[in-house]
């Protein structure tokens, strides 16, 4: 029987992953009290909204933010868990969630609101793609690992 190679460095990138993740999600509390990106975004795009309607649409993105967050954090956690456990199906769990991630992660970037501009400023849209590049570095390490060469 053969022993399965080391984990550390699909678990490596999946903890770093989980890192950017919290960090991505606490990037939009971080802009509403200092350089209030989001706030600006949502002005230059709806000219017309009250700052009432302007902190109300800041409050809704950050509650859908947190909540990305939150599952993208159960998401590093469980699939670091398959990877410790010596789990068969780790590589195409990884796969999956990063697929889900990515996905989400350029509808963030990319979308386009009712206004014609995207939904959200640029910086907050790459902050929300960034835990993905350790993603593909995971996965890519998993598949690895799972056929060696």
């Amino acid at each position: 029987m053969t022993r399965p190679l080391p984990a550390r460095g699909p678990l490596a990138a999946m903890y770093a992953g989980l890192a950017l993740t919290v960090l991505a999600t606490i990037a939009p509390y971080a802009d509403r009290g200092t350089t209030h990106l989001l706030a600006d975004h949502i002005r230059a795009g709806y000219p017309d909204y009250s700052q009432a309607q302007i902190d109300s649409a800041v409050t809704t993105y950050l509650v859908v933010s947190t909540v990305i967050g939150a599952l993208g954090v159960l998401a590093w956690l469980t699939t670091a868990w398959t990877v410790k456990s010596g789990k068969r199906w780790a590589p195409a769990l990884a796969t999956a969630v990063f697929v889900t991630a990515a996905a989400t992660g350029l509808t963030g970037l990319l979308i386009k609101d009712t206004s014609g501009a995207t939904g959200l400023p640029p910086e907050l849209g790459w902050a929300g793609l960034i835990p993905c590049l350790a993603g593909a570095v995971a996965v890519t390490l998993l598949w690895r690992r799972a056929h060696p060469a």
